[in-house]
């Protein structure tokens, strides 16, 4: 539970940094949502996305206090 509360206490404190990490995460779940209507390698793209919004979860555990 420690490390839930480390990461909201960073975004609470980083808000631009928040909006930014949900709206790549958002932008890789709708891109495998809507696969077709996507160009070439859709589920690539998707995933790319969505893995670079875990890892902006991430990102506040390897901070420096």
């Amino acid at each position: 539970m420690r490390i839930l509360q480390q990461i909201e206490k960073y975004f609470a404190s980083h808000v631009r940094y928040n909006s930014l990490v949900h709206v790549i995460a958002g932008i890789g779940i709708g891109i495998l949502i809507t696969y077709p209507l996507i160009g070439a390698h859709p589920i690539r793209w998707g995933l790319v996305f969505l893995g670079l919004g875990v890892l902006g979860h991430l990102y506040p555990l390897i901070q420096k206090r």
